[in-house]
């Protein structure tokens, strides 16, 4: 898969360090133009910190909220499947989204008072009530990844009247097991003392890609990967330390998820060291209202490795609500995806409006065959 450079809107955004604040338009080919797009960036004090909100569309449509993993943010989490021109549509068509960073992951952050307390999960999504509540927002779609996912999965159980639906990208569901807590120490510790250095990128790396995006000797790193790099030289040590200090001890939240009735996609990546995790937590969910979606040759990240993988899921999923994306991308050759990848269970209609069954996506193998 091709991957594009940072967009020259969100390039100036980045090196400038502030947010444009007034309307702009973001040109794809020439069949999809976004005329009506505006981001704005707030950030204000809360009850249990403070926190930053990136807002794209318009306001008077239904909110899509979204959270990324550690030590990223929108940009490094979902520019990927945001700039595909497909998944774009569909999603800024129906509507407006409010990407919420954690404490401190906001492009030009600065280090967080030592004096602070540490947020716990629990604080986390309290700051998500508070945002819902400052924007006058009622019940949302949720976008979330690893981390991200666990933290608005948390916020569905907590406040189920205010969550329309949950589309989760290689979520976390149990504590950590032993594996992953010794990976989440190691890098504790780098954080702490060596700040974000050479090996800590190597660990997030492996965390958040596939094999084949990270490179090898004989394979060089992707261009994904290398903009990941730069993005994480971006990011305070100790406040991304932060982050990951409240994911390291957070709960086991598998027997809440039994009470969750929002209808639930979750994709994850055969080579994604959450895969297990992604399993268990759709085993455990009510089967009438959820769906698995594995991408072969995927790391964690599909929002940024395989972003189109997932649209032909999600507009199913949305289908559901009676959302849709405009005509002029109806059956768009860009995907990789076809109908013919999709199990036909999958388009029979039952309670969620469309019934999302347990699939595999045949990315990799359908390309080849091409």
């Amino acid at each position: 898969m091709k991957v594009k450079g940072l967009h020259p809107h969100l390039e100036r955004e980045r090196e400038e360090k502030v947010v444009i604040c007034m309307p702009c338009r973001i040109l794809f080919p020439s069949t999809f133009i976004l005329s009506l797009l505006a981001e704005r960036s707030i950030s204000y004090g809360l009850g249990c910190g403070s926190v930053s909100v990136i807002v794209y569309g318009d306001q008077e449509k239904p909110a899509l909220i979204t959270y990324p993993d550690v030590a990223l943010n929108h940009m490094s989490c979902f520019q990927g499947l945001f700039f595909c021109p497909e998944a774009a549509s569909l999603l800024l068509h129906n509507f407006c989204i409010y990407h919420i960073s954690p404490p401190g992951h906001e492009l030009g952050a600065a280090a967080i008072c030592s004096e602070n307390p540490v947020l716990s999960v629990d604080d986390l999504t309290d700051q998500i009530v508070e945002v819902l509540n400052y924007f006058g927002l009622g019940a949302v779609m949720c976008m979330g990844v690893i981390a991200g996912a666990y933290i608005l999965t948390l916020f569905a159980i907590k406040h189920r009247e205010r969550v329309l639906g949950l589309i989760l990208v290689s979520p976390l569901c149990r504590a950590p097991f032993w594996t992953e807590w010794f990976y989440n120490k190691v890098m504790s510790n780098l954080l702490y003392f060596y700040g974000m250095c050479g090996v800590l990128k190597e660990f997030l790396l492996h965390r958040y890609f596939s094999k084949e995006v990270r490179g090898s000797v004989d394979v060089p790193e992707s261009d994904i990967a290398q903009a990941c790099r730069r993005l994480l030289d971006e990011r305070q040590s100790m406040n991304v330390w932060r982050f990951l200090q409240a994911i390291d001890g957070r709960p086991d939240i598998t027997d809440g998820l039994k009470t969750l009735k929002c209808r639930t996609l979750i994709f994850v990546g055969d080579d994604s060291p959450f895969h297990s995790e992604a399993l268990h937590m759709t085993a455990k969910l009510d089967r009438r209202f959820s769906a698995l979606v594995e991408v072969q040759a995927c790391g964690s990240m599909v929002t940024e490795e395989q972003p189109h993988a997932m649209l032909i899921p999600m507009e199913f999923f949305l289908m559901g609500y009676g959302l849709y994306r405009p005509n002029q991308f109806n059956g768009s050759p860009r995907s990789p995806l076809s109908p013919s990848c999709i199990a036909p269970e999958l388009l029979s209609p039952e309670s969620m409006g469309l019934k999302l069954k347990p699939i595999k996506t045949r990315i990799a193998s359908k390309i080849q065959k091409k």
